[in-house]
């Protein structure tokens, strides 16, 4: 037993000396995976869904808004870049994230939300001449300090204009 003491106290020490992980205040993203790389425009048959995978870190901890209605992961569609498409991180409690916090989001996009096909200057047509369309997301998060994160691009996503 006395042998395994010395061991012991220096594992502890070993152990003591760890430090927790340093990330920066302002969030930090990175594109992952796409659950899929093609989806059926919207209203041509049974709605379609796509997952995009994300990981992330914050040294502050505070991603997430407090109120429901909040608005803090911004998609931007590269065939329309004015226009972006607002979602939320679900609330994350705020004990415990002192160190900072990382880990992955899911943004599930359900296709009721109008991916469509874009041909001559016209939204949601089935045309023979443009059977499939191509875009990129590009998504940044936000903190509840208002710091942005870097803003990454997913592969490219085809959508299938002509329908099932």
């Amino acid at each position: 037993m006395t042998r395994l003491l010395p061991l012991l106290l220096f594992t502890a020490f070993l152990a003591s000396c760890v430090s927790a992980p340093e990330y920066p205040d302002e969030p930090v993203i990175t594109f992952e995976r796409l659950s899929k790389s093609q989806i059926f425009q919207d209203g041509n048959g049974p709605v379609d869904s796509l997952q995009i995978q994300l990981s992330f870190t914050d040294g502050d901890g505070d991603l997430s808004q407090l109120s429901g209605d909040s608005v803090d992961i911004f998609l931007i569609d590269s065939r329309f870049p004015q226009v972006i498409q607002p979602f939320s991180i679900p609330n994350i409690p705020v004990e415990g994230t002192g160190n900072g916090i990382s880990g992955d989001l899911f943004i599930n996009i359900i296709n009721t939300t109008g991916i469509c096909c874009l041909f001559n200057n016209q939204y949601c047509v089935a045309d023979e001449r443009l059977p499939i369309d191509t875009f990129t997301y590009s998504i940044q998060i936000m903190d509840r300090a208002g710091n942005r994160s870097n803003t990454v691009q997913t592969t490219p996503i085809e959508v299938l204009c002509l329908g099932r």
